[in-house]
C-alpha cells in the first residue's frame, strides 16, 4: 500500500463540469489501484496515520495526462522547418520513419519516446508508430515493460509514399492482425487500426482496415481528417465518386464510436453532422495546426453539433510532448475563434475528457476509487518565474491557467504509473 499526502485535484464530471480540489489530501493506492482519497484532517480523525504518508504537500497531485494523437517516430522531427503538411511529410517525416526499418533503432526510439511521455506527465497515449511491423512490436514491448496503458498501431500506407514505407492491402492487414493477436488486451495495451490517411491508402487498403475492425471490434481506429486544404483536394481527386473526405472513411466502415480523427479543421456542415451522428471522435491538435499553418479548429461549433472533442500533442507537427504546452496553444486557437477556453475546462479535456473519448473512463482519467493509479505530481522549479507567478495565484483555477500558459516538462516533479514511480525530476 502507498499513501501520498499532497494537494489533490481531479475532474469528477465533464458533462456539467464538476471538479474536486483538496488543499491537504491523501490518496491511498493499493495493488496499482486508487483505494480512496480523503481530506487529511478527516482521515486523521478516522484513524489514518499521517506520519506514514509520503509528504508531497508542496506539490499538486493530478491524474495522469492523456494524449489522443501522437506519432512516436516523430520525436526525431520536432522543430523541423518546412512548408505546410504535405511538404513537411515528404521532407522530414517519411525519411525519419524510414530509419525504423532497423529493429534496434526502433527499440531504442520507443524507449526514448515513452520516457519523454513520462517526463511530461503523460501516462496514456494513442500512438501512430510506423509502417514497420517489427518497430510496432518493439513499441508495444517497451510500453508493456513500463506497465503503461497505451494504444498504438502499425501505420498502413500502400501508395503515394516512399516505397520503403509502403506495404500492400493484404500484407498490411495480415501484419496488423498479428500485432492485434500479440498485443491487444495484453497488460494495459490496446491496438488501433491505423491507415495514415486517405491519400496514402488505396480503396483496397481502407477496405482491409474496415475488415480488420469488423473482425476485432474492440480495437480502435485512428487516422487523419481534413487537416490541410491541399490534402482535402487530393482526397477528392483520388476518390471522385465519394461526396466528401469523411464519407471516404464511412464507406469503408472506418467511422465508428471507436474512431479517432486527427485535426478535423475544415469539415463541411454535412461532415460535422455525419461525424456527430455516427459518434466519431475528434483529436484537437492545436500546436501542430499552428506550426504547420493548417488552420484553426472551431471547438464551439463541433461541440454544439454533438461531436466529442479531445486534445492531443500531435508530435512531431506538434512542438512538445507536454500536454500543458498543448493546452496553452489550445487556449490561443480558441481565442482566435472567439471562445475563451477556461483552465478547468482545458484540464478536463486532457484527463477525464480524453479518457471518455477513448472509452477508458472506467479505468483512468480521474482519482475516483477503483481507477488505475496513474498519477502526476506537479511543482514549478524553485526560484523560477513560474514558481513566483504561482505564488501569486488566488485560486486553483488561476494556478492551472499559469501552468497551461507557462509550463512544460519541467513542471512535472514525479510520474506514477500503475501505482509505481517511473519518473522523478532532479532539482
Amino acid at each position: 500500500m502507498r499513501a501520498i499526502r499532497a494537494r489533490l485535484l481531479h475532474v469528477e464530471s465533464t458533462g456539467t463540469l464538476r471538479w474536486k480540489y483538496l488543499e491537504d489530501g491523501v490518496i491511498i493506492v493499493e495493488s496499482g489501484l486508487i483505494k480512496e482519497i480523503v481530506d487529511a484532517g478527516q482521515g486523521q480523525r478516522d484513524g489514518l496515520d499521517l506520519s506514514q504518508c509520503e509528504d508531497r504537500r508542496d506539490m499538486l497531485l493530478i491524474p495522469g495526462l492523456i494524449d489522443t494523437h501522437v506519432h512516436s517516430p516523430q520525436i526525431d522531427v520536432i522543430a523541423s522547418y518546412s512548408g505546410q503538411l504535405l511538404d513537411w511529410l515528404d521532407k522530414y517525416t517519411f525519411p525519419a520513419e524510414s530509419r525504423y526499418s532497423d529493429p534496434f533503432y526502433a527499440e531504442q526510439s520507443a524507449h526514448d519516446f515513452l520516457d519523454g511521455l513520462i517526463a511530461a506527465g503523460t501516462t496514456t497515449a494513442m500512438v501512430y508508430v510506423t509502417s514497420h511491423e517489427a518497430a510496432t512490436d518493439r513499441f508495444f514491448a517497451a510500453a508493456y515493460q513500463r506497465q503503461m496503458r497505451m494504444i498504438g498501431g502499425k501505420v498502413l500506407m500502400d501508395r503515394l509514399a516512399p516505397a520503403n514505407l509502403c506495404d500492400d492491402a493484404k500484407g498490411g492487414e495480415e501484419a496488423s492482425a498479428r500485432l492485434i493477436k500479440d498485443w491487444h488486451g495484453k497488460g494495459r495495451l490496446g491496438y488501433a487500426i491505423t491507415p495514415r490517411f486517405a491519400v496514402t491508402s488505396s480503396p483496397e487498403q481502407l477496405a482491409s482496415a474496415g475488415r480488420l475492425h469488423k473482425a476485432y471490434p474492440d480495437t480502435w481506429i485512428q487516422t487523419h481528417l481534413s487537416e490541410n486544404h491541399e490534402e482535402i483536394r487530393k482526397v477528392s481527386e483520388l476518390y471522385p465518386d465519394i461526396t466528401d473526405y469523411l464519407s471516404v472513411y464511412d464507406r469503408f466502415g472506418l467511422l465508428t464510436e471507436r474512431s479517432v480523427f486527427g485535426h478535423c479543421l475544415h469539415l463541411s456542415e454535412a461532415e460535422i453532422s455525419l461525424l456527430a451522428t455516427k459518434g466519431g471522435r475528434v483529436a484537437f491538435c492545436p500546436s501542430s495546426n499552428l506550426f504547420l499553418g493548417s488552420g484553426l479548429i472551431d471547438l464551439k461549433v463541433l461541440r454544439e453539433a454533438g461531436a466529442m472533442v479531445g486534445i492531443a500533442s500531435d508530435v512531431g507537427g506538434g512542438t512538445s510532448l507536454s500536454m500543458f504546452r498543448t493546452l496553452g496553444d489550445a487556449f490561443k486557437v480558441c481565442q482566435l475563434r472567439g471562445y475563451s477556453l477556461s483552465a478547468m475546462e482545458a484540464f478536463a479535456m486532457a484527463t477525464l475528457g480524453n479518457a471518455e473519448l477513448l472509452g477508458l473512463d472506467s479505468l483512468i482519467g480521474n482519482l475516483a476509487k477503483g481507477k488505475e493509479a496513474d498519477l502526476v505530481l506537479l511543482k514549478p522549479k524553485p526560484e523560477s518565474i513560474m514558481a513566483r507567478r504561482v505564488g501569486l495565484a488566488r485560486s486553483i483555477e488561476e494556478e492551472l491557467f499559469v501552468y497551461m500558459t507557462m509550463a512544460d516538462e519541467t513542471l512535472v516533479a514525479e510520474t506514477i504509473v500503475n501505482g509505481v514511480t517511473v519518473g522523478r525530476r532532479n532539482d
